[in-house]
């Protein structure tokens, strides 16, 4: 199968002025209902997805919003050189240089805007220790708002749901370069460079790449690991990867697949698989609006029933973060189901990540998942089941 890559000259697409005001009323409905005055939204080192979300400026070394209901919106960025591209980014926004302390510099803002009155403030996203100390003693108590700001992005827009889409699209691109480009030989440091320059000319960046290289004779690798290894795929080897290319900020795709390295599998690579496809078909059957975490795992219940079990997690929202409902599956299940159903506009990946129970051999399957009106819809094209490199 071939993956058509967008054209080159494309560039990221830009969210509509009616979807940035939906983000910030969403998020006045937020501070009025908690009864707060402002917000201080936080990122850095490249995390931390309100900031994006609400300004479409991508957070590099440091970046700190306040935001207070019917005033504009206070970006302070670090480092000094990075204010110039965050003036032409952000949205609605006015940019400074943070200063020698962006988190001081927004808590003398904050009792700007206070005008000498007690307020209340809420803060979103990985404020270090410190920093929420600089708020307390400024302003008094501060509400951490991150697991509701998380709510907020549990439902995609229509436009974010283009931006996943091709998000996607790239990843699938990258599969295909992968699987295409590596034989006997490849390093797993050469599979991540055959998988971002797939998508590096057309818009894409990186998510995650991740690999698990194991011969499927003595296998030693059930999942994919975070960091590689100079090892080199060899014949008989069976190789699963989780593939996710982020386009426009982060919005990921994400697609795992597993591969066999010039031979055929072997039984035990076989049946882990068709466990893993049963389960994956399973599960997106159940998946729909009213949909239960309970329906969910009891749809993978295949997998124990053939005396296997998982690692990985089992279901993960995405798209904005790594966000609710997180699911293992049944003899996986690290702790209590979430009390959440699952409702149109949400996108989440099924990855089952079947394994033997001493956790030496293992393959993953599955992909990002979009939940419409009647059940989920995918959002990647790259081939299912079990596939073959060299």
């Amino acid at each position: 199968m071939t993956i058509s890559a967008p054209r080159s000259a494309d560039a990221p697409p830009t969210f509509s002025d009616q979807e940035m005001h939906r983000r910030r009323a969403a998020l006045d409905d937020l501070v009025q209902e908690r009864g707060l005055d402002h917000v201080v939204l936080y990122g850095a080192n490249r995390s931390g997805s309100a900031v994006p979300w609400l300004t479409g400026w991508p957070v590099t070394r440091e970046a700190v919003v306040v935001h207070t209901p019917g005033e504009p919106d206070l970006l302070l960025v670090q480092f000094y050189n990075h204010v110039p591209q965050a003036r032409a980014l952000a949205r609605d926004a006015e940019v400074r240089w943070g200063g020698p302390d962006s988190i001081a510099t927004a808590a003398n803002e904050l009792r700007h805007r206070s005008a000498g009155r007690s307020a209340r403030v809420g803060v979103i996203g990985p404020l270090p220790f410190p920093g929420a100390q600089v708020l307390v003693d400024a302003l008094g108590p501060v509400v951490d708002l991150s697991a509701a700001y998380n709510r907020l992005r549990l439902t995609k827009s229509a436009e974010e749901v283009a931006r996943l889409r091709r998000a996607a699209e790239l990843t699938d691109l990258s599969a295909a370069a992968m699987q295409h480009g590596a034989g006997p030989g490849t390093t797993e440091y050469e599979l991540g460079a055959l998988v971002e320059g797939a998508y590096l000319p057309h818009g894409g960046s990186n998510y995650i790449h991740y690999f698990a290289l194991t011969s499927m004779e003595r296998p030693e690798q059930c999942v994919p690991s975070q960091w590689p290894s100079g090892r080199r795929l060899e014949v008989g080897d069976v190789l699963s990867c989780e593939l996710s290319t982020s386009y426009g900020g982060d919005y990921p795709g994400q697609l795992l697949r597993t591969f066999t390295v010039s031979a055929d599998p072997t039984p035990l690579v076989r049946d882990l698989h068709a466990v893993a496809d049963e389960a994956l078909n399973r599960i997106e059957s159940v998946i729909a609006p009213g949909a239960s975490p309970e329906e969910v795992v009891q749809a993978a219940d295949v997998i124990e029933d053939a005396g296997f079990t998982t690692l990985d997690d089992l279901v993960h929202g995405l798209g904005g973060g790594y966000l609710p409902p997180v699911l293992g599956s049944r003899s996986r299940t690290l702790q209590p189901l979430p009390d959440l159903l699952f409702r149109e506009g949400m996108t989440v990946v099924v990855q089952p990540n079947v394994t033997t129970p001493d956790h030496r051999a293992g393959v993953q399957t599955g992909e990002l998942l979009h939940v419409t009106s009647d059940g989920c819809e995918r959002l990647h094209a790259f081939p299912r089941g079990l596939h073959r490199i060299g």
